[in-house]
């Protein structure tokens, strides 16, 4: 029996529905492909944006389901010929459409820049580029460009007082000159009116601050000695004393690991050995703290010019107001590196 118009019209239907059925959760099996991850984890896709290496990422780092399907995906959306730089955060519940999506559009995540307990420059520059897309040699050679500190009002020694020990949200490619005038602004941020008006009181300007700051925590083990050590070195610059501080003679001689200073140490011709240069040295000798620079701003009134390391090695200081009890302290201490065979 022949089957009537209506009949194959139905069949016909029926068959291009079952067709596009098919393909739909055929496509769907597709864009629907996750991650085979149980928390966030992280694409870094640098300058050269290289799609093998993001490819290579999304298997071993972000574990994909099944790389071809993102492949196909990413080719749908023409991904390949706009990848844009940056860090990407990859969650459990994402599939391959969301990540795609998430790269081309360049929405990524930031970053939680940290540093502290930061030294020299190299330190720095170390501890900024492992945060973020800049190179330690692109980091350390701004800083010392003089052209380049003198436009954020430092120069290559102070260039380090810019920089605020502390937690800054930025994104991983953020551009040099971005970096710099974020640094820049969350320095200013941080000498706000107070602190402006503190360290005016102080008889310095912020820089001298950050410089006094650095030497303050290099000389103390323990923070709470911060305040009572700023009041002395303060006690001694305005007195027109030389600082005399072990720390600077350090720098100068470029080993922190110095237990002992002898007379050779001092005699090392420093800008920053201030057993022969009065008042602060150039620049700051570390790159103090929120804590050391509150504690020259903060530091305690008292009428001590001299300090020592304590005899016990317990890392505090024995303090002085003449220099015959200072001598009597200095001797205790020496007796004790001798007893320890300290040279």
């Amino acid at each position: 029996m022949a089957l009537s118009k209506r009949s194959v019209l139905i069949t016909i239907v029926c068959i291009v529905g079952v067709a596009l059925a098919g393909a739909f959760f055929y496509v769907e099996s597709i864009i629907s492909t996750r991650f085979n991850i149980e928390k966030t984890v992280y694409l870094y896709i640098d300058e050269n944006k290289d799609y093998n290496s993001i490819l290579k990422q999304l298997d071993t780092t972000a574990h994909v389901e099944n790389l071809a399907k993102f492949k196909k995906v990413a080719d749908y959306y023409d991904y390949p010929e706009n990848i844009k730089t940056g860090r990407y955060a990859i969650k459990p519940d994402m599939t391959i459409r969301d990540v795609v999506s998430l790269l081309k559009g360049g929405h990524q995540a930031p970053v939680k820049l940290k540093f502290n307990n930061i030294r020299t420059k190299d330190d720095l520059a170390v501890r900024l580029s492992s945060q973020l897309m800049l190179s330690k040699e692109t980091i350390l050679s701004a800083l010392n460009d003089s052209t380049r500190c003198a436009a954020l009002g430092f120069n290559v020694e102070t260039i380090d007082c810019m920089f605020i020990p502390n937690t800054y949200e930025v994104y991983w490619d953020v551009t040099l000159d971005n970096f710099l005038q974020r640094m820049h602004t969350e320095y200013n941020r941080f000498w706000n009116e107070d602190r402006k008006q503190k360290a005016k009181q102080q008889g310095l300007t912020p820089v001298e601050v950050s410089i006094l700051a650095a030497i303050v925590e290099e000389e103390c083990y323990f923070s709470d000695e911060y305040p009572m050590v700023a009041g002395l070195y303060l006690n001694r610059l305005r007195s027109g004393q030389m600082l005399q501080a072990d720390p600077t003679v350090k720098y100068a001689v470029g080993d922190f690991s110095l237990k002992r200073i002898l007379f050779s140490h001092l005699q090392v011709d420093s800008p920053y050995n201030t057993y022969r240069h009065e008042g602060l040295p150039p620049g700051p000798i570390r790159v103090p703290s929120i804590k050391g620079i509150d504690a020259v701003l903060n530091a305690t009134k008292h009428n001590y010019l001299y300090m020592c390391a304590k005899e016990d090695f317990s890392g505090r200081h024995n303090f002085a107001v003449t220099h015959a009890e200072h001598v009597i302290n200095a001797n205790k201490y020496r007796a004790a590196l001798n007893t320890r065979g300290i040279k």
